[in-house]
């Protein structure tokens, strides 16, 4: 799946590590958002950072490769929604973008894992 090395758990997984990072991330850049975007794009932009990692998770739990694809599809899915959003928060200049840096990076290797991961598994 990931590598050569022998995966035991979900947590053993490189692209799950990098999406726990970039949650933190993402939950650090929308701490300083408008208040009024509490239920807005903070609020989405958290959700589809947590669904990666959790979609991970729970596809690599549930024991069958076609599942595991299922899920990592998703994953794969709430971080194009999350790319889109990072967008909008830049063109509102919700924050100074060298914010979105670092998280623009890890998600984009979170992505090209996503990638790859589910292109071996077909």
């Amino acid at each position: 799946m990931e590598g050569n090395n022998k995966i035991s758990s979900y947590k053993d997984l490189v692209v799950w590590q990098k999406s726990m990072e970039l949650v933190t991330e993402i939950y650090k850049i929308t701490k300083n958002f408008p208040k009024e975007e509490i239920y807005g794009l903070i609020s989405q932009m958290r959700r589809c950072v947590i669904s990666i990692p959790s979609n991970i998770a729970e596809g690599r739990r549930r024991g069958s490769k076609k599942e595991f694809l299922r899920f990592l599809l998703t994953s794969y899915g709430s971080g194009a929604e999350l790319e889109t959003q990072i967008e909008i928060a830049k063109r509102l200049k919700f924050c100074e973008e060298n914010k979105f840096s670092e998280a623009g990076q890890l998600l984009d290797e979170i992505m090209r894992i996503l990638n790859k991961m589910t292109y071996n598994l077909n």
